[in-house]
């Protein structure tokens, strides 16, 4: 698979060209188009498999596309406005907010794993999608994407966290001395990154923007 990543960084869209026979794994409503000659079907993996996804945030659906009779192309975007990054898997393997999965190759497993305060974001819940095999991964965000390299601690808004190496460890604090401080700060829980690898990071907060639009609109008329 060879993807081209377009309309970088406000308006990403990922450009996935197929061999014949070459297939990808996609998220339930990443398509945005695909050439006729390719075939779609829908799975879940298994019961358990798409209710914790659903409990993650995602879709209990992943789609498989696959080119038949010739080259195939498929386009994806992620639902909010941003960029999109295409990670390898193989030597490194990944973390990453639910939200933030687009697609990857079909030798790659992407995993709902209950991660404690390890997988607790902004949005996403308890959960967090954890990465084996090797092929690609493509991931999107709300905002542009920004690589970090960790050599030691750094310390992350929770909503920003995109993706990280599995060589990190994510532990969830306040972003003060004291509670009470971290509350009156008005910027919540942080994510204390440790260790060394790579982490992703996003400029948005889908969270906080969406109560920031929120509470601009009308009220909902009776």
């Amino acid at each position: 698979m060879h993807v081209n990543l377009l309309h970088r960084p406000s308006h990403a869209l990922a450009q996935c060209r197929l061999d014949p026979g070459e297939r990808v794994i996609a998220e339930s409503g990443a398509l945005v188009g695909m050439s006729t000659n390719v075939r779609v079907e829908t799975q879940s993996g298994g019961l358990m498999s798409g209710l914790k996804r659903m409990i993650a945030g995602e879709s209990f659906f992943r789609n498989t596309f696959t080119a038949e009779g010739g080259p195939g192309e498929v386009l994806f975007a992620p639902p909010l406005p941003g960029d999109m990054v295409v990670i390898e898997v193989g030597d490194r393997q990944w973390c990453a907010q639910s939200s933030a999965y687009v697609a990857s190759s079909p030798e790659v497993e992407v995993k709902t794993r209950s991660g404690g305060l390890r997988g607790f974001f902004s949005g996403a819940g308890l959960f967090a999608l954890e990465t084996a095999g090797q092929g690609q991964m493509i991931l999107g965000a709300f905002g542009a994407l920004e690589e970090i390299p960790v050599d030691g601690h750094v310390v992350v808004d929770t909503g920003h966290i995109a993706a990280w190496e599995s060589t990190l460890s994510c532990r969830i604090g306040k972003n003060t001395s004291t509670w009470l401080g971290s509350w009156l700060s008005g910027e919540g829980l942080v994510c204390h990154v440790e260790g060394r690898g790579s982490l992703w990071v996003q400029s948005r907060n889908a969270s906080r923007y969406g109560a920031t639009v929120g509470a601009r609109l009308a009220p909902r008329q009776p």
